[in-house]
């Protein structure tokens, strides 16, 4: 890896590590040399991308982040989007969905659909994806602890609609350690919890080759406060874990490694986000090959989504932030993404409308097809200012997984508090300086108006949440009880031996088990998470 100094003489200036003047000299000085640090497009290192010819040949996938109240709510987004250009899908499911609990559980009270779609059951997937080919849409599900379940749902739905899983395409987050970190999802313990992560890849690998069975994200520490070069060392430290506990589990490394994907925060500062998509990319190719031995070049390719910062949303002036959406999305397609979400403006407030995902929808595709953005592969390759702050962030993020390494890994790193308190004490650090003025919000510390006029926003019917309930429990009667109770039954045992736990989950979704059931079943086995208390 790069770990290159830069010249002294230039002043920091911002606390991004910006300074106010690249020159020739920041490179000759560091040893800088183009086909170790740079290369070509679609080589090694892939400082410049991963493919050839990147958006020349293709476009990034076009997704929007969407789910709502119910399955039908959900599908009529999912259908208008398809209809305005969108090029995948990407699902979000409410809080019970993903955290294990039924829409009747009394632990779901309040926050049916609120935050994405409720899907209990076989008949809810196959609602959600009413009259879309599954064998010609590429999704993406946001989903980590109940991955597995979702999956499972998703393959089943698919068979049932007549679909090869082999041709099924996208990608299940299925990433739990930064659930631990930064997000809070979880629902059982590291330990068992990477083992369900491990036959989720094993069986993925044989049966559905097209399918990214992980996005390794970034994203949820990068909006919990860390820095870019935090986000880079977190990610591919997670990604670390992941890689190893699947040696670990007797899988080949360059089986796995070409379907493992990432997931990125594109943020404010444009620069520093590119350099930060060119460093994660040379860092990886550099861990697969030195540190994994992964002998095929497809296992040393960072393959990556992106969604604009949320966090980085105001409330106040909300159209302001159509204008960051389109700065961060820029940076991400001249950082070399490979797919791609746009913010709505209105998700400071509420879930977006379809107006605010049209708008977002529409940013992706000026973009594409009337900057000229895509017309030239890493144009910024060579530039100053930006190969050395891809040199600054690969050294600041070695040093981060050379802590972490010591510590003994990032899963106990995690147990110790080490990261979350590494994030803590970032994002306090940024907001004291919004609050001393030293960072400016347009529209809020700075640029404020008097008055604030309403815009319309998205509004979750509260009736479906007691449609939802009423239709988990006219399953449950009338149902084969007996052959739901013996899928469930082989869950747990599958859970209590070393058997690959993706069959037996597909079986219970298939007799109709719950996803609160089937956690339920899992929870049995394996028990709950209790979560590292940091101060």
């Amino acid at each position: 890896m790069a770990n290159k100094s830069t010249s002294s003489s230039a002043k920091e200036k911002q606390e991004t590590g910006l300074r106010e003047l690249y020159t020739e000299e920041d490179l000759l000085s560091s040893g800088w040399e183009y086909d170790t640090q740079a290369g070509f497009p679609g080589q090694d290192p892939f400082t410049r991308g991963i493919q050839p010819t990147m958006y020349r040949g293709r476009l990034w996938t076009m997704r929007q982040y969407a789910g709502m109240g119910d399955a039908e709510e959900s599908n009529r987004r999912y259908r208008y989007l398809l209809a305005h250009g969108t090029t995948g899908l990407s699902v979000a499911f409410d809080l019970p969905t993903q955290i294990g609990y039924d829409s009747d559980d009394p632990m779901s009270l309040g926050e049916v659909g609120k935050v994405g779609v409720a899907i209990d059951s076989i008949e809810d997937m196959e609602r959600l994806f009413d009259g879309i080919d599954l064998e010609k849409i590429s999704t993406s599900m946001t989903i980590n602890s109940t991955a597995i379940i979702l999956l499972a749902l998703y393959v089943a739905v698919a068979k049932r609609k007549g679909a090869n899983p082999r041709k099924l395409s996208g990608t299940v987050q299925n990433d739990v350690l930064k659930e631990y970190i930064a997000r809070g999802t979880y629902i059982y313990p590291p330990t068992q919890a990477m083992r369900i992560i491990t036959d989720i890849f094993a069986h993925a690998s044989e049966y559905l080759p097209e399918w990214n069975p992980i996005s390794i994200s970034g994203y949820h520490m990068r909006e919990a406060g860390c820095t870019a070069a935090q986000e880079i060392a977190f990610t591919l430290g997670n990604g670390i874990a992941y890689a190893q506990a699947a040696v670990n589990a007797g899988l080949d490394i360059d089986r796995v490694a070409p379907r493992l994907s990432f997931f990125f925060n594109a943020h404010n500062n444009f620069l520093e986000e590119v350099a930060k998509f060119r460093s994660a990319r040379r860092m990886w190719a550099c861990i697969m090959r030195d540190r994994f031995r992964a002998a095929n070049p497809k296992s040393w390719m960072l393959r990556f989504h992106t969604q604009t910062a949320g966090s980085t949303l105001t409330a106040q002036q909300p159209e302001v932030n159509i204008v960051r959406t389109a700065i961060q999305a820029l940076a991400a397609v001249l950082g070399g993404t490979q797919s791609l979400h746009t913010n709505g403006y209105d998700e400071a407030l509420a879930l977006p409308t379809e107006e605010a995902a049209r708008i977002a929808l529409r940013t992706q595709q000026i973009i594409a097809y009337e900057s000229g953005a895509a017309q030239t592969i890493d144009p910024f390759a060579g530039s100053y200012a930006i190969e050395s702050l891809t040199d600054e962030l690969e050294a600041k993020a070695s040093v981060y997984l050379d802590k972490i390494d010591a510590l003994g890994g990032m899963i106990r790193a995690i147990e110790r508090g080490y990261v979350q308190q590494e994030i803590q004490n970032a994002a306090y650090d940024v907001q004291q300086r919004i609050d001393r003025g030293e960072s400016v919000v347009v529209g809020v510390n700075r640029f404020a108006i008097e008055e604030e006029k309403p815009i319309p926003i998205q509004r979750v019917d509260e009736e479906l949440e007691r449609k939802q309930v009423q239709r988990v429990r006219a399953l449950r009667s009338r149902r084969n009880s007996t052959g739901c109770e013996a899928a469930l039954r082989r869950v747990r045992d599958a859970a209590s031996t070393s058997r690959n736990l993706m069959p037996p989950v597909i079986e219970a979704v298939e007799k109709s088990c719950t996803v609160g059931e089937i956690s339920n079943a899992l929870r049995s086995v394996f028990g709950e998470h209790q979560e590292t208390v940091v101060i």
